[in-house]
């Protein structure tokens, strides 16, 4: 299972001051005694696959020191309804006061891991891998990223300092395909892979003429798929992208795709439904 990321104490700070702003939880501090204790129960409403448990669980932390939690699952694996996934206790308020925070965290990158998991298993058997994009929710790229590795898929780069992707709109500014390819690789620091985006066999042909060292074939059939892998000679050098769903993944994987990216596991997974049962300590 992957590392969390380097930033996450920073992004779950920024998430909690959204969430509490400069009052803090003025409804638990009216309704619950200060020295009130709680204990609660996380609990699996929907089938799918787990992410950020480790997340939430520094949430809770991160408020208050004294919530202990105890998981009885992971990230990665696969849940149904009712299955209970850990549990947690200490001061009332604090829990209160972190829960929605750690669910936002929970319910979503386990939605991601879920949704990743499903494109996995739709190329089971084959030597096709799922890649995510940068087409994250702003500020969460790098847990979600997190949440793509533990539902099986791979990470495409991080962000624009990574490697050169040359897309439409660069080669409309630099005048085509071709140029476009030679500018990046004159231009680029050493060591930089030069992927470039195509539409058509005449645009590909123009990219491995310039020298670019992957292509990225952007909506494609499976019958250009499959032109396309005969042209490139080798099919992990082809990344495929743009518009694969679940049911188009296993025709595009049999027309020899080997390398595809799928934007829709970060920016449109749904939310696993998650849920955290809080009761009082002495119940």
């Amino acid at each position: 299972m992957a590392e969390l990321p380097r930033d996450v104490d920073e992004v779950i700070r920024r998430a909690l001051a959204e969430d509490l702003g400069p009052a803090g939880d003025v409804t638990s501090v009216a309704v619950v005694p200060k020295d009130a204790a709680a204990a609660g129960r996380f609990e699996a409403r929907a089938e799918g696959v787990l992410a950020g448990l480790p997340v939430a669980e520094r949430v809770f932390r991160a408020v208050d020191p004294g919530v202990e939690v105890a998981w009885r699952a992971a990230d990665g694996d696969r849940v149904g309804p009712d299955d209970i996934l850990g549990e947690l206790h200490g001061p009332a308020r604090s829990i209160l006061a972190a829960e929605r925070v750690a669910l936002n965290f929970l319910t979503h990158l386990s939605g991601v891991a879920t949704l990743t998991r499903r494109f996995v298993d739709a190329c089971a058997g084959t030597a096709s891998v799922v890649l995510c994009t940068r087409k994250t929710l702003p500020g969460l790229r790098s847990v979600e990223r997190y949440a793509v590795e533990a539902g099986g898929g791979r990470l495409h780069r991080f962000g624009l300092s990574d490697g050169v992707l040359i897309k439409d709109n660069h080669i409309r500014l630099a005048g085509g395909v071709g140029e476009a390819v030679r500018r990046a690789r004159a231009g680029v620091p050493h060591g930089l892979r030069v992927e470039v985006e195509v539409e058509t066999l005449a645009e590909l042909e123009e990219a491995l003429a310039a020298g670019a060292d992957r292509i990225l074939l952007d909506n494609p059939a499976p019958a250009l798929v499959r032109e396309a892998v005969d042209r490139v000679g080798d099919p992990e050098r082809l990344e495929i992208s743009g518009g694969v769903t679940l049911e188009s993944v296993q025709l595009l994987v049999a027309a020899g795709a080997r390398v595809i990216s799928v934007g829709r596991i970060t920016h449109s997974a749904p939310s696993l439904d998650l849920s955290l049962e809080v009761m009082d300590a002495d119940v």
